[in-house]
This record gives structure tokens, sequence and C-alpha cells, in this order.
């Protein structure tokens, strides 16, 4: 990728423009710079690339500049594999949008009230962000309607297959008008994905982010997993309780370089920005102090960091996560320089918590979990640092007239030398306090992420597997069983309610416990301290399009199951003929796999 392409040179709209330059992106990332072309052309695309490389800009950006969107009609969707993914995806659409008064975007996915999706969508819905299952429920209710849609993307196809969502993907593809725009996401290419390639994406155009694998080397890499709206707090703990020398900040946009360093600044810490909108002249002297010692820490954009060479950095913080792996490793190399030892601190919110298995991937390193710097921690190191400044005075500093004043003041207070130094220092101290008292911020707990795959499981529910112990009812101690109305008729797999529920919940598949199949129904079991909302959540759950309705396992008969849609509309999930036939491919690893490619509906 030419690494000076800016994103006024890909032809977007001059409204989409001005949202970008907005929200402070100077240069876009590998996989923006290959997609975004292509579907400005209206082409068919397949991408594939690593999670957390900007693929939401990268297919975002060019159908927003190119879609005309038309009253209340629905004319992009976007599917996605969980609820999260779809709440951060429908808010960066909308921000992208911010010049487009009339597009509204509607997330569209489980756990939510559907009454509360009901009124948006009669409001308005010009763009659809969803998951596979909730969009079945409204299709059946004849809530949604993707007559008119333009163009469809299924974001991180991979993982969205791998959820049992292979049988809804289709269904809903099989509605798609035949002229819709279509392009596909996805970090791996597993057979479920090449059939859908095969049957619903077309001729298309292919944008391929090869991933690296670096191994990096005396950088001790930790990552902290924080809320949001606690990432600023959470940063200024992380700077205090640290050792360290120079400290070297990225974050996304310029104008978060200056947002962060100002905030810094009003916390006392020794701070300057560092972004494409400075001078060459007022850049080269914010390095040059770096280096000199006169400043400690920078907060800089990508871009701006490029050739940064300050042997003092000894700590790289990504405040925001990188778009890719690669700017990860050429973030996290300007420390460790010349032999000596780094540290690389990454903050992850719940949203990006998929992206560590990545970056672990590219560097060839776990990523360690580390705690929130406590109070007592701190007060250690501004004790530490106070006492230090006070050896500097006793060296340095001529005292003769203070001495006076403190044996002044003992007589005429009437107290002790002791009482009143400690009172200067208790005076001393109040802009920063030795003994400061710090709420506590609600960190999401972490489990060991080395196994599963997915870059880390973070739950409220943290029990290690044990050997299953059963009570007399023949549920694992402390699980409770619940009911599921889905069976073997269905063509329902365990894969399929492990997905459901971890997709629909964002929980951990490793709390889920026993699951047996029945012809009608099913049963599983989940931790006896599952939390309320979780189980409300469930409660709303669809499985291959049917609704599970999930409650806890009584003695009492199931609900009577109800397989007609609710809604006017009903659609066959039987395949449209296709017309042309192309050669794709002879085989696919060391299986046989189909030979043609069939596109352009009759």
């Amino acid at each position: 990728m030419d690494q000076e392409i800016t994103f006024e040179e890909l032809g977007l709209a001059p409204e989409i423009l001005d949202a970008v330059k907005a929200a402070g992106y100077e240069t876009p990332s590998p996989i923006q710079a290959k997609a975004i072309p292509a579907l400005l052309q209206g082409k068919n695309l397949l991408g594939t690339a690593q999670t957390g490389t900007g693929k939401t800009a990268a297919f975002a950006l060019p159908l927003l500049s190119r879609i005309e969107f038309n009253a209340r009609e629905t004319s992009l969707l976007v599917l996605t594999p969980t609820r999260e993914l779809s709440i951060q995806v429908a808010e960066a659409i909308q921000q992208y949008a911010m010049k487009l008064p009339k597009v509204h975007v509607v997330p569209v996915y489980g756990g939510q009230d559907i009454s509360v999706q009901f009124k948006a969508l009669k409001r308005s819905a010009n763009i659809i962000v969803a998951t596979p299952g909730r969009l079945i429920d409204h299709l059946k209710r004849g809530s949604i309607s993707l007559d008119k849609v333009q163009a469809v993307v299924l974001d991180e196809a991979d993982e969205m297959l791998d959820m049992g969502f292979m049988e809804d993907v289709e269904t809903i593809l099989s509605e798609i008008p035949e002229n819709a725009q279509r392009a596909l996401f996805s970090a791996t290419m597993p057979k479920e994905v090449l059939e859908i390639i095969d049957e619903h994406l077309g001729e298309y155009s292919e944008a391929r982010i090869e991933g690296k694998t670096t191994t990096v080397e005396n950088i001790r890499q930790r990552f902290l997993l924080v809320k949001s709206h606690d990432k600023m707090e959470a940063l200024a703990r992380v700077i205090e309780g640290e050792d360290f020398d120079g400290m070297l900040i990225f974050v996304r946009t310029k104008q978060a370089t200056s947002e962060v360093s100002e905030r810094l600044e009003a916390r006392g810490f020794n701070v300057a920005p560092l972004s494409g909108d400075l001078a060459q002249t007022l850049r080269e002297r914010t390095i040059n102090r770096l280096k000199m010692g006169k400043l400690d820490i920078v907060v800089a954009t990508d871009v701006a960091a490029r050739g940064i060479d300050v042997d003092r950095i000894t700590h790289v913080v990504n405040y925001d996560i990188p778009y890719d792996t690669e700017s990860y490793v050429h973030r996290i190399g300007r420390t460790g320089r010349a032999g000596r030892s780094g540290n690389a601190i990454l903050f992850i919110t719940p949203r990006e918590r998929r992206l560590l298995k990545t970056i672990e991937k590219a560097t060839r390193q776990p990523i360690e979990a580390m705690a929130l710097p406590s109070a007592e921690q701190i007060s250690t190191k501004r004790i530490a640092n106070f006492q230090k400044k006070i050896q500097d005075k006793l060296t340095h500093a001529d005292l003769s007239k203070f001495r006076e004043i403190l044996m002044k003041m003992t007589v005429e207070l009437g107290s002790d030398i002791e009482e009143v130094a400690a009172a200067a220092l208790c005076l001393a101290q109040e802009r920063e306090p030795l003994f400061p008292k710090m709420e506590e911020l609600s960190t999401p707990k972490v489990r060991d992420h080395g196994d599963s795959g997915k870059g880390g499981d973070f739950d409220t529910a943290e029990r290690p597997r044990k050997e299953r112990k059963e009570g007399a009812n023949g549920v694992e101690e402390g699980y409770l069983r619940y009911y599921l109305a889905v069976g073997r008729r269905d063509h329902v797999s365990p894969r399929d309610i492990v997905g459901a529920i971890a997709g629909e919940a964002d929980i951990s598949s490793a709390i889920i416990g026993r699951i047996k199949l029945f012809d009608k129904f099913s049963t599983v079991e989940l931790p006896d301290n599952t939390d309320q909302s979780v189980l409300d959540i469930l409660s709303e759950m669809t499985i291959r399009g049917n609704d599970a309705k999930f409650r806890l396992m009584t003695d009492d008969a199931p609900p009577p199951k109800d397989r007609g849609f609710k809604g006017k509309k009903k659609f066959s999930k039987e395949k449209k003929p296709w017309s042309k036939e192309k050669p794709f491919r002879e085989t696919h690893g060391d299986k046989p796999f189909r030979k043609t490619r069939r596109f352009g509906r009759v």
C-alpha cells in the first residue's frame, strides 16, 4: 500500500469526506485503501483481513457515498455475528453519515426488547445493522422488508457461520434483490464461508490483507480491560503506577492527541501532543524535548510518530487500539530499542476484546493481563517522589530562613516542631494528595485468554472447569438446567445452542455446561450465579430462526410451541435459480469441493 495515499484521493462523496475529517482520520488503513475504490465502482467485494483492520470504514464510507437513500426504505443491510458488534458498527456508520441528516441507522439484535426495535423501524431505517437471528424474527413479523436493499454486507462472516447462522444467513441473502451490491469480510475462509461466496457473492473484486507475524523481543506486553468512559482515569492511574523514563501514548485521531494531552496536563503531567497538523519545526522541537528529558509524555498518532527514535522511551501505551496488527508492531517498536527492555500497554474495551488473539498471533508473544494500580500503590509512589524532592532540597537549597520561620511558628503556635512540620507537609500535598481517595473502577473481569481462540474470554461468572459433580437431580453442582423449545427435528446441534447463547448474551462458551438434545426440545446447564440481565436476554433468543422459549427447567409442562410466522410475510428458504456457471476451484484443502460458481439470477 502507498503509505502517502489520503482519503481525498479515494473519491469519496464530499459529505462523507467531511465526516472523515471531523473524525480526525489521517490516512486510510490497508484494507480501506483496497476496498473503498472497488465498492465505489459498484463492484461486489471479498475482503480478507483480520479483526481490527478498519473494515467498518472500508465498507461504510464507499457505500454511504454511492447509495441513494430514499425516505423510509431500507437501502443498506449489514449482518454481524454479535449484538456488541452490531451496536459498534451502527454507531460508526451513524458517525460517518453525520452530514447526511435524512439517513438513519437502526441496530437490530437479540437481547433488546423487540418493541423498542419496532418503534425505531417505524420511524425510519435507511440502514439496518443486524444479527441474523433477530433479523429473521423481524422478517417473519413483517416489520422489516429487504425488497429495496441496494447493498448487503456480511461482516466477520467466518465467526457468524461458526456460531451456527449458516441457514439464517442463506435465508436472508435469498431475500436480497438480485441487483444489490454484495460485500463479504472474513478473517479466514472455512468451508461454510466458501459456500456463501459460491452461492451468493457473484463476480467480485478482492481486497486481501495478509497477516504478518513478527517476533517482538525485549518488550513486555500487557493489556488492560477497561470500559470506554473510564479510559482517561485508567490512563492517569497507569502513568502514576508505572516506573517510566519517557512514554509514548498512541491515539487514533488528531483531535484525540490534543484532548488527551490537555486532560493529562490538567492532572499535572508533563505532556505534549504530536499530530500531522503540527508544523515540521514544532514536531522536531517536541521530539527533541522528549529526547532531552524536558518532556516526559507524548500523545501521538501513527502518522506523526513515524521515524521517532528516542532511547529514553521505556513505555508505549496504546490508548486507542490500532487498525491492524502491523501498526501495533510498529507502535510498540518505539520502545525496547538498541537491546534495551521496554514495556507496551494496550487498552482494550469490552467491544475490542476479540483483537487480543490476533495481536498475539502477529507478535508471537502472549499479552498478559494487568491490574489497574490501586490507591495504595499510587500513594506509595507519590510519597517516594515527595521524599525525593525533599531530599533534593535538603542537599541543594539554602534552608536557613525556612528554619527561622519554623522555629518561630513552634513558639507562636505552641506546638512542637514535628506537629508544625507535619502541618506544612499536609499543606504542600493538597494539589496532589499523598493519600488519594480514588473511586473503584468497575473493570470487567478477565478469564485466561490463552486457549479461547477469540482473543480472550471476559465473563461476569468466572469459574474454572473442574471434574463434573452432579447433584441428586443430575445437574452439575453450581449449575441450573434450562429448557429450550428446539430440538433435533429443528436441525439444531449443540454447536448452534452454544453459538446462540454466547452470541446473544455476550458470554463465554467456557461457562456453558452440559447440553442434551431431544426430538422436540433441548436442555442446557448454566451457572446458578448467572446474572438476571443475561437470563432476560436469553429469554428473547432464537436458534436457527425458531423461538427458543428459554426458561428455567421445572416440573411444569413446557409452553406450547408455535412454529408459524407471526407476520403476514412469508418467505421460502429454497434457492433461487442462477443462470451462469464459472470454474471456481478444484479442491479445498484435502477435501473435494464444488467446481462451479453460480451467479446472476434469472
